[in-house]
């Protein structure tokens, strides 16, 4: 896990982090984010949990018709719950989703672009809102049915990082932006101990011990992926 603190949110950070990068890049709805869909290396796909959020800030409004577009998505987060319990892997959840999720997201595209279209909606309105977002983002909410590997949303990274934005509340400044970026590195291993199953007060007590005497060709073995707790001994 590595966490980058940047001094805005503008391109700059992620253009420098994802210079070289070609694959699959899942974010948010943030607009930043948009101009990578235009590299070729880079296919950008966005979470389902966001779009879900603007209808449920539509429920006060238009009860049923936002319900309507929560109801589905419940069944489509079902099959993700199922995928999981079941520990299905590989192109078995690919078939899964095209089998049971795609129905239910091509039927409800489809009752989207109907709602855009009747009139009925004003655009300005939180439902309106919902509708032309989840349109306009359709094929990257639904990439994730064709590849395994891929998440229904970043719910994952959003909890990784929740520590972060709750430390952000509680002490509100970091003091400068060196402190920020030394917060950022902490979270990162952290972080990184939680992913891997350790104990992050037992690994920063080894490695404090162990630092001073460690080859710089040696650092690597220290981080959390690769540390080794010392063997006590019994008394």
């Amino acid at each position: 896990m590595c966490l980058d603190y940047r001094k805005g949110r503008g391109t700059e950070g992620p253009k420098e982090l994802l210079e070289n990068f070609s694959g699959f890049l899942q974010t948010d709805g943030y607009a930043v984010y948009d101009e990578f869909g235009l590299n070729k290396n880079i296919t950008l796909t966005e979470c389902l949990a966001h779009a879900r959020r603007y209808f449920e800030k539509a429920l006060d409004s238009n009860r049923e018709p936002a319900a309507y577009v929560i109801k589905q998505l419940q069944e489509v987060y079902a099959v993700e719950r199922e995928i999981k319990q079941n520990n299905i892997t590989g192109e078995e959840i690919v078939l899964m989703r095209k089998e049971r999720s795609l129905p239910v997201m091509n039927e409800l595209e489809l009752w989207l672009k109907e709602n855009s279209l009747s009139g009925k909606t004003t655009p300005q309105s939180p439902l309106g809102k919902a509708i032309s977002y989840s349109l306009s983002k359709w094929k990257k909410l639904t990439e994730y049915i064709y590849h395994p590997f891929l998440e229904i949303d970043n719910n994952l990274v959003e909890n990784a990082i929740r520590p972060t934005v709750l430390g952000k509340k509680n002490y509100m400044f970091s003091g400068s932006h060196n402190g920020a970026e030394r917060s950022a590195i902490i979270y990162s291993f952290i972080g990184s101990c939680k992913i891997n199953g350790i104990n992050p007060e037992e690994w920063l007590e080894d490695v404090l011990r162990k630092i001073n005497d460690t080859k710089l060709s040696q650092l690597h073995e220290l981080l959390p992926q690769n540390w080794k707790p010392a063997h006590k001994e019994k008394i």
